[in-house]
């Protein structure tokens, strides 16, 4: 049986490069390509150098190139960038996991267009442990959906642009959906001033960056004599290429298609 071949975007970056790592320990993927931006200074370069390791891969910013030779492109950059190599995938029929956040409505929209003709999978987490806690959360939302205030605290590393993470919106998401709300309504994101008594029908968020933080989530259910939290911290990016990996073998089977790591785990 072929090995699946994954080309990996932001090749040069930290996410980029546990990708690479984990590919090239898998038995049953190949590295086909990795992208990195225009004026990279690693362009040209071979993939695995970082690793010690020749894989006979050089590092592209032609993306239509890099393409051609992969079955599954795995993408963690930003929304712009995504965008346009979702659009590349769906014409030469490359399937995608997307693992980039802060996407805009109308992006969401053209992204189930393009699943339509090279599937897609998508996730604001690809941790496996993220996705069992949004699970979780549905479950004690509903339990817990009188007397109890919820508010949402996130931690990433100083160079995470975008805030609230996607994840925490997902969580926010799942919370309102169980209580029967509509985030867009009853989110509060961030207090400062003389604000008032809490409105027990928000959702609050709070965000905190910097240092190296990788990914901490926290979901606070405050009642009168005792808080629930329930939370996951991630210790190393290794989850998420693990997750990203599993993503990809599920889309290696599929053709089109808009999923979700609900799929990728058998618990949609």
């Amino acid at each position: 049986m072929s090995r699946l071949r994954i080309a990996i975007t932001g090749a040069s970056g930290r996410m980029g490069r546990m990708l690479i790592e984990a590919v090239l320990a898998a038995d049953d993927l190949e590295l086909a390509a990795a992208l990195d931006r225009d004026g990279s200074p690693t362009l040209g370069q071979d993939a695995g150098a970082f690793l010690g390791q020749t894989t006979g891969v050089a590092i592209t910013s032609d993306v239509r190139a890099a393409l051609s030779q992969a079955d599954v492109l795995i993408d963690f950059t930003r929304p712009e960038g995504t965008m346009a190599h979702l659009a590349l995938c769906a014409e030469l029929g490359v399937r995608t996991v997307v693992g980039t956040t802060g996407f805009s409505p109308d992006d969401k929209t053209k992204i189930g267009e393009y699943a339509q003709r090279a599937a897609v999978m998508m996730a604001p987490n690809m941790s496996v442990g993220v996705n069992v806690v949004l699970k979780l959360l549905a479950q004690a939302s509903k339990a817990l959906s009188h007397g109890y205030d919820i508010e949402i605290v996130e931690a990433h590393h100083r160079h995470k642009v975008d805030a609230p993470s996607g994840t925490a919106l997902k969580m926010g998401e799942v919370v309102a959906e169980a209580l029967g709300r509509d985030l867009k309504t009853c989110a509060v994101y961030g207090r400062e001033g003389v604000t008032g008594e809490r409105d027990p029908s928000t959702i609050g968020f709070a965000t905190v960056r910097g240092g190296d933080v990788i990914g901490d989530h926290t979901v606070m259910y405050l009642g009168i004599g005792e808080r629930i939290e329930i939370s996951h911290k991630a210790s190393s990016r290794a989850t998420f290429a693990q997750g990203s990996l599993r993503a990809a073998r599920f889309l290696g089977e599929r053709k089109t298609g808009l999923f979700d790591m609900n799929d990728v785990l058998g618990m949609a």
